[in-house]
Order: C-alpha cells, then sequence, then structure tokens
C-alpha cells in the first residue's frame, strides 16, 4: 500500500480557506441523520434564519447550496440568464472574469465593463454601457474582488441596475462575514458567498439569497435549468417549502455552517467587522514598515483580503515557500496578470487576529533579512502593535 499523505497544520493567511474554530470542527462530527429527519430539517432552519441575519435580508429564498462559491456563481447565473439576454458584467479582477464566462456559457449576450485590476468600477462607464443597450436582463459585479482585494460599492450599482429594469447580482463570497454586506438597503437582487472565508466554515457550502423580483424572474424563465444540481426551484422545495428530496443534503457541512454562523452572531457584526478593519490596519502599518504598498487605493482596500504591492528584486515565491515549509504559515500570490507583482494576504474569519498578524510579521521579517532585504529590525512589530494599542 502506498504511503499516505498526512495533512499538516498550518496557519491559513491567504485568499482561502481560513482556519476553522474547533467549535465548528466539533459541530461537524454531530451524529448523522437521514436528509429527510424532522429535526435535521430543524438544523436546516436555523442555517436559513441565521443566513439572513448575516446577509441583513428578510428574502424568504435563502438557504445554503452543497457546492463552493463557484456553486452559488454559477446557480445565480444559470437560473436567470436564458439564451439571448443581455448581461452587464463589471470586471476588475479573476471573478469578474469568471462570472462573465459563466454568463456566456448560458448563451447570453455579455457586456462587460472593465478596469484596472486594483481600481473600483467606474460608475459612469456602467452608466453608459447600460445607456447604449435596449434592454438588459442582469447587472453583475463582485463586491470583494478575491484577486486584488478591491471593494467595490455595491448600490449605486444596484441603483443604476433598477433604472434600466435590470435585476443586480452581487458575488460576496470574500465579503460575507468580513465587510457590512446590506442585500435588503442595497437593492442586491440576487447575491451568493461561500463558507470557507470570513463566514468561518470549511469549504465546500454556498450561502445564496434571492430578493423577490428574482424569484419571479427565475419562476418565468422559457427554458428549463440545464443543471438539475443547481436548479434553485427544486432546491426551494428542499430547503425551504415542501421539503421534497433532491439531493443527499452535506449534512455535516450543514451542521459546521450553523456552528459559524452561531458564533457570527454571537460576536455581534458590527463587532465583527471591527475585528477584521483593526487587524488588516495592523498588518499594513507593518508591511509599510517592510517597504511594502497595497495595490488598492485606501477608500477601496477591503480589511479580509491585502493584495501587498512586493519589492522589485525579492524572489516572492522563495519567501512564500519558506513561509509555509519552516514557518507553516500560507500566504498567497497574484493571479493573472499580478502573478508575480502582489502578495495575497487573507485575514479572514477565524484566521483574523492580533496574534496571526505579529506571527506573520515576524516570520516575514527573518526571511527579508536572509535575503539580504534592507529594513529596520522589528520595525514591522512595532507598527502592528502600535495600532493594537491605540
Amino acid at each position: 500500500m502506498q504511503e499516505i499523505t498526512e495533512p499538516k497544520d498550518r496557519l491559513l493567511l491567504g485568499p482561502g480557506p481560513s482556519n476553522v474554530n474547533p467549535r465548528v470542527i466539533r459541530a461537524m462530527t454531530m451524529p448523522l441523520m437521514g436528509y429527510l429527519d424532522p429535526t435535521f430539517l430543524g438544523v436546516m432552519g436555523d442555517v436559513v434564519e441565521l443566513l439572513r441575519t448575516a446577509f441583513r435580508t428578510k428574502n424568504d429564498f435563502t438557504l445554503a447550496l452543497s457546492g463552493t462559491g463557484t456553486s452559488g456563481m454559477e446557480a445565480s447565473l444559470i437560473n436567470i440568464l436564458e439564451p439571448g439576454d443581455t448581461v452587464v458584467v463589471a470586471i476588475n479582477g479573476v471573478f469578474g472574469l469568471r462570472i462573465a464566462d459563466i454568463a456566456g456559457r448560458c448563451g447570453a449576450n455579455v457586456v462587460t465593463v472593465d478596469a484596472d485590476w486594483g481600481s473600483p468600477i467606474d460608475i459612469g462607464l456602467v452608466k453608459q454601457a447600460l445607456e447604449n443597450l435596449d434592454k438588459v436582463k442582469l447587472v453583475a459585479a463582485v463586491h470583494v474582488e478575491t484577486s486584488t482585494g478591491v471593494v467595490q460599492p455595491m448600490q449605486p450599482l444596484a441603483e443604476l441596475a433598477h433604472a434600466k429594469g435590470a435585476l443586480f447580482l452581487a458575488d460576496a463570497v470574500t465579503s460575507l462575514g468580513g465587510v457590512d454586506v446590506r442585500i435588503d438597503d442595497w437593492g442586491i437582487d440576487i447575491c451568493y458567498s461561500a463558507t470557507q472565508k470570513c463566514v468561518g466554515s470549511p469549504p465546500g457550502m454556498s450561502p445564496i439569497t434571492l430578493s423577490p423580483n428574482a424569484v419571479e424572474a427565475m419562476r418565468s424563465r422559457q427554458n428549463k435549468v440545464q443543471s438539475f444540481y443547481l436548479d434553485l426551484q427544486l432546491l426551494e422545495k428542499y430547503w425551504l417549502t415542501d421539503h421534497v428530496y433532491h439531493h443527499t443534503a452535506s449534512m455535516s457541512m450543514i451542521y459546521g455552517l450553523r456552528e459559524a454562523l452561531l458564533m457570527l452572531v454571537e460576536e455581534g457584526l458590527e463587532d465583527r467587522f471591527a475585528r477584521h478593519s483593526l487587524n488588516a490596519q495592523a498588518l499594513k502599518a507593518g508591511l509599510r514598515e517592510l517597504g511594502m504598498g497595497v495595490l488598492a487605493e485606501e477608500e477601496f482596500q477591503a480589511p479580509q483580503l491585502t493584495a501587498a504591492l512586493i519589492p522589485e528584486g525579492l524572489d516572492e515565491a522563495k519567501v512564500r515557500r519558506a513561509l509555509l515549509n519552516e514557518y507553516g504559515i500560507e500566504i498567497g500570490g497574484g493571479l493573472g496578470s499580478l502573478a508575480g507583482k502582489v502578495w495575497r494576504i487573507g485575514l479572514m474569519g477565524e484566521s483574523s487576529k492580533s496574534s496571526h498578524v505579529l506571527n506573520l510579521l515576524q516570520a516575514l521579517e527573518s526571511l527579508l533579512a536572509r535575503e539580504n532585504y534592507k529594513f529596520d529590525v522589528g520595525s514591522s512589530l512595532s507598527a502592528a502593535q502600535k495600532v493594537f494599542a491605540s
């Protein structure tokens, strides 16, 4: 028999997944039941109510898909779009590109509004694109772009979409649980997220919520959804209405998600956002002392994902490998056009702790000194500690 690879403990400070609290892991060991057991249906009901709190919504259609965040993206698009529909996609990173790709696979007419990676979408360009089109079914954008660490304001885009008679879709995979997401107040019609980042449970579930207008659009489509597994009307019957069998639920994942959401509610949304913000400010203060800026403009920097600019001449991949192999710390490299240019440092959910910030900065100082990189020893730790003490 071949030797089995044993997973190692890691401090996960990359773009996801994040570390998971032991309380969530324990919850995932609760007894399995039948997928129509009344007790398990009660657990599913708990998840729905807790997700409404996290999303800040009263939407009846709120549930969690068995699949990662990309399943939420795909489900959102294939249940709304039909061949010939027009969708406007705002793109300033990898995941905006993915939305456009999936929309194209639905047979939609995809119109893109692009921005430089690291910059927010220009609202004026979206308005112009909409004015140049006859009928638009959907406008889509990413709230926190995981490839760049940019927070995109959602409400102005939603208002433009609604003025055109279109629905508005927001990708909240990285944002939910780390920064404010206000589905009802901002007029978001379709929103999906993922569990492995700021929500704080393992990867494998995708929370999703639809406004009444989005539900109406879904019900009035002319063609059957091309995916049985991601057909939201069938999932609605299992999760929310008649509890009709659709698939064998990811039971242990749902236990874990419920526990993570309970912890989110216990901490309080505002306190949770403040924790993410404080740790991000300390991290950036430390990075500045190491001569590293941030890709995004300060106004649009996401607290849970910092895209740190790598100084010229530094072998970034070598440093990342050493962080992982010698310190057990994972950070992410750049994607696409940003490969080799940024480190993506995630402080998400359980991974967003002051001790983790200090451990990372201390490890970086040791490795950078080995590379003969010039900086004042201890300066990054001092800068971060000043932020924590303020």
